[in-house]
């Protein structure tokens, strides 16, 4: 049961320590300074969204000894993480009054304006001197307004979405792009060796950039992946045995390493979602027309992720792909059932 407005509005000191508001104990102890390293000691971390991704994520950090706050919308998602020993908090808000250092990774810019700038939104609480960490695939244009709002406010903010999907996510190999102050990156080293290998992009916004080019050249790989594997099928060829040749030579990428097998497999569980995956090419054709440029294989490869959309797929991952050009071809990599006796 999550704590009434009132229990809510009585003074810290008047509060009880129990499940429904721990997350306030937390409050009571010391906040680490600007000064301080970041440790388990000093550093209270906040995380908001708990997804495929951010479940993962969170449970190094707490693995590594540091004390986590955590809100999503669904709290059940987050009962893994609560069993570990994150508090639960019932706002981005109140995941901030408790933090000094707030990491988010939700699905939209939307939700990314909502939970980090919005009326309950972490900036709101969060103390001078505290930093947000924006993990989502955002626009670059939100990434550089959430810098400013939170000078504004004595802390600091860094985008810093990732790549590797759910394997990278579970293993803490991730690709870290991260804009902002040099220094408060630096500052946060202990907390990215965490999650994977950070890369230092340049100023607000430059983090997102770089996601969003890191997508634009996924797209066309998985595209020439599926692709290479409906000619192969076609061709009479065994699928696997051409992966596997293919894997050291030219045509060797991390998309057939992750992929190539579940799609034999046709495992199409998300470790990244086709609906975040449109959304993120989106994103990279209107920031192309911003900039007058002209990508017609990133243009392809979003029209075919849609029509996984159009045919109520966008929940899958994006190795699904390969649904859209067996369709386009009548032919199936889905391996033939033998005929009932």
């Amino acid at each position: 049961m999550r704590p009434s407005l009132t229990t809510l509005l009585r003074p810290l000191s008047t509060i009880t320590k129990t499940s429904n508001t721990s997350f306030f104990t937390l409050n009571r102890r010391s906040m680490a300074t600007t000064t301080d390293p970041i440790n388990p000691t000093n550093t209270r971390i906040g995380w908001i969204g708990t997804g495929v991704m951010g479940r993962s994520m969170c449970s190094h950090l707490i693995k590594a000894g540091y004390s986590l706050t955590i809100f999503t919308r669904t709290q059940s998602k987050a009962q893994p993480l609560l069993d570990l020993g994150a508090q639960f908090a019932p706002s981005p808000l109140s995941v901030a009054s408790s933090s000094d250092v707030v990491f988010s990774i939700v699905g939209y810019p939307s939700d990314v304006r909502s939970v980090l700038i919005g009326p309950s939104g972490a900036l709101n609480s969060l103390r001078p001197g505290g930093v947000l960490v924006d993990m989502t695939t955002s626009d670059p244009s939100l990434a550089v307004e959430i810098s400013s709002a939170a000078s504004a406010k004595g802390c600091s903010a860094v985008d810093a979405p990732v790549s590797g999907g759910d394997r990278g996510a579970k293993t803490g190999t991730l690709a870290i792009f991260a804009g902002g102050e040099e220094s408060t990156i630096r500052r946060l080293q202990p907390l990215f060796d965490c999650l994977g290998k950070v890369n230092y992009m340049g100023g607000p916004g430059k983090g997102q950039f770089a996601k969003l080019a890191n997508q634009i050249t996924i797209s066309s790989t998985m595209v020439g992946l599926v692709e290479g594997m409906i000619y192969a099928h076609k061709a009479g060829l065994d699928v696997g045995l051409y992966l596997n040749a293919i894997s050291t030579g030219a045509a060797g990428s991390k998309s057939l390493d992750l992929y190539g097998n579940r799609i034999l497999g046709r495992d199409f569980e998300a470790g990244f979602f086709v609906n975040h995956f449109v959304k993120d090419l989106g994103i990279c054709l209107m920031e192309c027309q911003n900039m007058g440029l002209a990508l017609p294989g990133l243009a392809l490869a979003h029209q075919l992720y849609i029509s996984l959309q159009a045919h109520g797929e966008g929940n899958l991952g994006t190795q699904a792909l390969i649904l859209a050009l067996e369709r386009l071809n009548n032919t199936s990599l889905e391996p033939k059932k033998p005929p009932s006796s």
